[in-house]
């Protein structure tokens, strides 16, 4: 049995020593070295806390690396609806990562070389960024949070944003296929979750903000996937991603040591989405490949996006809002 170190570490009152402390935790000289690649969670163009990877983790993140590292880059690829040089630049990202020695690209916009492994289930010759494949060493860094339509986000689900076409979203009906690709293509190295801030209810970037004040650190992203939904109160195997690559014949079983704050200490039940009309209907889209590409590839999006905005409007209004107020932690801030 393999046997795997995740770190955990509070970050209420340095977050470069947090950072220094969970990284030497997780052995990190050990996996990452030579060309860094930084995979953040940019899912928005506007930095919400909870939703988008800190700027200021990743600029201590960076700082460390550099030292050891013979260069660090940091990228993102275009979403379905806003241009990653735009979120870069909005969420302060690219200012950050330059200040700190690092490169930010756009991944949508760089040179794209085929990428294939006979262990691939869809993914086959497959175009990637040829920055992302020449990293001696990817670094995954996602945000704890719940998932409207996958139900849950981080490590695993991060790497999907790797996919430099902005209509990735097609890929959706066989979405654990390919994040099992995607993980056997690009074998991250290491995974730096951040929890400074988490997310509940309808994630990626519409849920409600909790100060978790954690940095989660280690070298198998499905070790760090189970972990984080044991900490958020919710069974990893009710999620098929995960599920899926766990059951893998060439997965080794793997064993979790943590170092730093005990997962009971850290434990918080986190809400799973509020699944209105519109998550409903996305999600039953997402489960066929045909109606996804009808939905999301032809002009026919316009019309169902003003028509879901439409009903999101008067629901958020009247049902969202009653289910907000109902689960509302009243000791956080809104």
């Amino acid at each position: 049995m393999k046997k795997t170190k995740i770190g955990i570490f509070r970050t209420d009152d340095d977050l470069e020593s947090a950072i220094k402390e969970a990284l030497k935790a997780a052995d990190w000289t050990r996996h990452i070295r030579g060309k860094v690649f930084i995979k953040p969670n940019l899912c928005s163009k506007h930095y919400i806390r909870g939703a988008v990877t800190d700027p200021q983790l990743l600029f201590h993140l960076i700082r460390i690396l550099r030292d050891r590292a013979e260069e660090v880059v940091v990228g993102e690829s275009n979403g379905y609806n806003y241009c990653c040089n735009d979120a870069m630049a909005m969420t302060g990202t690219k200012k950050i990562v330059e200040k700190a020695g690092g490169r930010a690209i756009n991944l949508s916009e760089d040179k794209i070389v085929n990428v294939d492994n006979p262990e691939a289930y869809v993914l086959r010759n497959f175009p990637l960024p040829k920055t992302l494949v020449e990293a001696d060493s990817v670094v995954d860094v996602p945000v704890m949070k719940t998932h409207e339509f996958t139900k849950y986000s981080d490590a695993i689900k991060n790497l999907f944003g790797c996919i430099p076409n902005n209509r990735r979203i097609s890929l959706h009906p066989h979405f654990d296929m390919v994040m099992h690709d995607l993980l056997v293509l690009l074998k991250p190295k290491f995974v730096v979750m951040d929890a400074t801030f988490a997310m509940e209810g309808n994630g990626p970037n519409r849920g409600i903000v909790i100060p978790m004040n954690l940095v989660l650190t280690g070298s198998d992203p499905v070790a760090m996937d189970k972990l984080c939904c044991e900490i958020m109160g919710i069974d990893w195997a009710d999620f098929s991603c995960i599920k899926f690559i766990d059951k893998y014949p060439k997965r080794e079983e793997t064993e979790i040591q943590v170092v730093g704050e005990k997962v009971e200490d850290v434990k918080r039940k986190f809400l799973l989405p509020y699944a209105d009309l519109a998550v409903r209907a996305q999600r039953w889209v997402y489960k066929n490949y045909f109606l996804t590409r009808l939905c999301f590839g032809t002009p026919f999006l316009n019309m169902l996006q003003g028509c879901l905005n439409a009903y999101r409007k008067v629901d958020e209004e009247i049902k969202g809002k009653e289910w907000i107020d109902k689960h509302w932690d009243n000791t956080l801030p809104r």
